[in-house]
């Protein structure tokens, strides 16, 4: 069966590739159906990784977040027609000690290898988990959603029980997602969010409060911590959990860097701070990421972060979408018709 893939060559430039799936071989066809727009795609897009990982990564085709619809299953798993999403990591053992997204030998789709932007997607059945009653355009960021699923649940197992209060430091949509995450699975906790755009923040209705990065009152403590800023701005939000956390709390890294960033280990080793990296997310997140999904009030709130963009039916449609995003608060999602 002839496969059309369309690969990033170079910064903004896409071709397509052609490729054969085996029909006969214990993999589910899945059509894709709605994708959703990442950080790391676009840094991709626009060129933004340093030039060796360029050069090591494409061509590839882009994309990890996507819903699609399976067109055959010769394992019998699902249904012709049946709804489902689409798990990027790879793992090529199973390891009963070791998360499976960090474990030595996965890999990750769209990161190295081609990722969901085909014409079809051939899975292994495990890595492929079906869904109902959940709107397209907010199934199609559920690989979002099961990352935030994933660091609350390093949180759960890492912290101590003091969990009176839990500050996020970022007001994107990793940060609003959490926060929404977090509010259902410990909703006896207060939940507090620093940021720095009013706008974005002015979303954060759920929470506790919030507070502007460059205004944080000198009496504010909590009791744990997550950081969801990456880029320049982990520097400051890493600094300023340090300051603000009480004794012995654990704080969550989220944030992606491309460069170091320099840490007070002065004050975590005098406070006793535990940090915890969290990246990714296995198939579990994502069947608890489904779970949440299914539920209106979720729903309701996931909604408010989604842009839908025109249907992608040509490569130029590709180009564009990915420069609308850039315009975007939070997440970009389209159809994908190619």
């Amino acid at each position: 069966m002839i496969n059309y893939v369309y690969q990033l060559v170079s910064p903004k430039v896409f071709s397509v590739k052609y490729t054969d799936i085996d029909l006969n071989a214990d993999r589910v066809i899945i059509r894709p159906n709605y994708m959703a727009l990442c950080h790391a795609d676009q840094r991709y897009f626009l060129g933004q990784r340093d030039i060796k990982v360029l050069n090591k990564k494409l061509p590839m085709a882009l994309i990890h977040e996507c819903c699609g619809i399976v067109e055959y299953d010769p394992t019998g798993t699902f249904e012709k027609g049946q709804k489902v999403v689409m798990i990027p990591n790879t793992p090529i053992r199973k390891n009963p000690v070791i998360f499976e997204n960090y474990d030595k030998g996965t890999y990750f789709l769209s990161s190295g290898h081609d990722g969901f932007m085909r014409e079809f997607v051939d899975l292994p059945p495990d890595r492929v988990v079906a869904y109902n009653g959940v709107p397209d355009e907010i199934a199609a960021i559920t690989e979002f959603v099961s990352v935030t699923v994933h660091a609350s649940t390093r949180f759960d197992l890492a912290a101590h029980e003091n969990r009176d209060a839990i500050a996020i430091w970022g007001d994107g949509s990793l940060a609003y997602t959490l926060a929404n995450v977090l509010k259902l699975r410990f909703p006896k906790t207060k939940l507090y969010v620093v940021g720095m755009d009013s706008r974005k923040l002015s979303h954060f209705s759920f929470v506790d409060g919030t507070y502007f990065a460059n205004n944080i009152p000198e009496d504010f403590h909590f009791d744990h911590a997550f950081e969801c800023c990456g880029g320049e701005g982990s520097f400051y939000a890493i600094d300023d959990i340090i300051k603000y956390i009480n004794p012995q709390g654990n704080v969550v890294l989220m944030g992606v860097s491309e460069n170091k960033v320099a840490i007070n280990t002065r004050d975590i080793l005098e406070k006793g701070l535990t940090f915890v990296g969290s990246s990714r997310s296995g198939r579990a997140d994502f069947e608890k990421a489904v779970e949440l999904m299914e539920t209106d009030a979720f729903q309701k709130r996931i909604n408010k972060i989604i842009s839908v963009d025109t249907p992608v039916k040509s490569i130029k449609d590709i180009i564009k979408v990915f420069g609308d995003d850039l315009t975007t608060p939070f997440k970009t999602v389209f159809k994908w018709d190619m």
